[in-house]
């Protein structure tokens, strides 16, 4: 299956939902996470962590793509998290980007929970 192009109007374009849920927040972009959009993303984590949210849940469900570009973000973040004493968990992989974190090895450094719920759940208590 071919990609649509950046420019295409094929590309669905990557939009980002933040909620706070309990102790946490959850993330959840949804659409193409590449290089063209993985600022969105990025903007969206930086502000949860400059706001002192440091127990972070990625709700993937949404993504139908994501390249190296995207995995940086995520990796990026997951590091300075756990470097203030935090944690970052993915919910909701769908195949697609599982499949990146498994070539990658990088879904060993996170937490991955088949569930939203089952993340939050996961996150420690205030």
């Amino acid at each position: 299956m071919d990609r649509a192009m950046p420019d295409s109007p094929h590309r669905r374009q990557l939009t980002v939902d933040v909620r706070r849920m309990g102790s946490g927040v959850v993330v959840a972009p949804s659409g193409e996470l590449d290089h063209h959009s993985a600022d969105r993303l990025q903007e969206s984590l930086n502000a949860c962590v400059a706001d002192g949210r440091y127990r972070i849940v990625i709700d993937c469900s949404g993504l139908e793509f994501c390249d190296s570009t995207g995995l940086n973000v995520l990796l990026t973040t997951r590091m300075e998290v756990e470097a203030a004493g935090g944690q970052v968990h993915l919910s909701g992989m769908r195949p697609i980007v599982a499949r990146v974190l498994e070539i990658t090895g990088a879904g060993a450094v996170f937490s991955v929970h088949e569930t939203l719920a089952e993340a939050l759940a996961a996150l420690p208590a205030d």
